[in-house]
């Protein structure tokens, strides 16, 4: 696998931690009688800042490997 193609593969999983995220608090929440923003923001912090790192993380190696593809292309 080149650097171009683990690039592009860090910044999927990025967003996948992210969707992950987002969707966990949505079920998390639906057993909530009634939905609201100061609702799904509890279940957003219940749900812990790990998805965000792991996020972060991914996201920050994924342009490293961009990066380092386009300027040994040169």
């Amino acid at each position: 696998m080149n650097k171009r193609a683990a690039g592009c593969l860090f910044i999927f999983l990025a967003s996948l931690f992210i969707c992950t995220k987002f969707i966990s608090a949505a079920i998390y929440s639906s057993s909530e009688a009634s939905w609201s923003s100061g609702t799904f923001k509890d279940q957003l912090h219940e749900i812990g800042t790990t998805l965000n790192i792991l996020s972060i993380v991914s996201l920050v190696i994924g342009i490293v490997y961009l990066y380092l593809a386009e300027r040994n292309k040169q």
